[in-house]
């Protein structure tokens, strides 16, 4: 599998600027991904969530859209070492996701169409801090941004915020997904460069 990454450029930050250590602010939106791009035709397309006990929880586009949405501004910051600040979305909170969801999991894999994987903290899904987006800046997700829908969990690193995503798999136990198991960091927390395993 391919790896795109390599050199962006962006202007230093100014000392008034509040990005995370070791980052640069861009005002475009880079485009990194591992392997070829999905397009994923939206009436095709589901969402699942799927307990430890082996429950699912379905969404096709049609439900999916239908849920009541967020809205949230929020900063992003990639691990690559580009941040962009004030990025407007569109998108379902876990919190709604999550609500008729009976789990006393800790942890969460995300799963995406082309077989990307992520893990994370349960915690870091509820409580506001997680969205199912599908529209970024008032326009419908492309797919290079991991369009029609994609994991938005802007705390940390953005590889976290699973593209594509098609489910999430909830456990009593983590499991490392696709970069994590090649050293990033199994965390990734931007304000305490968390890139890769041992920071």
């Amino acid at each position: 599998m391919g790896i795109v990454s390599p050199g962006f450029s962006g202007r230093r930050r100014a000392a008034d600027e509040k990005l995370p250590p070791g980052q640069y602010l861009v005002t475009d939106f880079p485009v990194l991904s591992a392997g070829p791009t999905p397009r994923v035709d939206t009436g095709k397309w589901e969402l699942s969530i799927t307990t430890e006990a082996g429950q699912v929880h379905r969404w096709d586009w049609a439900a999916f859209q239908a849920l009541p949405t967020d809205e949230p501004t929020v900063d992003i910051h990639c691990v690559t070492k580009w941040s962009k600040l004030g990025t407007h979305w569109r998108g379902v909170s876990l919190d709604t996701l999550l609500a008729d969801v009976k789990t006393s999991a800790g942890f969460a894999v995300a799963h995406s169409y082309g077989g990307y994987t992520t893990n994370l903290p349960l915690a870091d899904l509820v409580d506001g801090q997680a969205w199912v987006a599908f529209d970024f800046e008032g326009k419908p997700l492309e797919a290079e941004h991991g369009g029609p829908a994609r994991l938005l969990v802007p705390h940390l690193y953005f590889w976290k915020s699973a593209k594509w995503l098609t489910g999430i798999t909830l456990s009593d136990h983590d499991e490392p997904g696709f970069w994590e198991s090649l050293g990033y960091h199994n965390y990734g927390d931007p304000w305490r460069e968390q890139r890769y395993w041992g920071d």
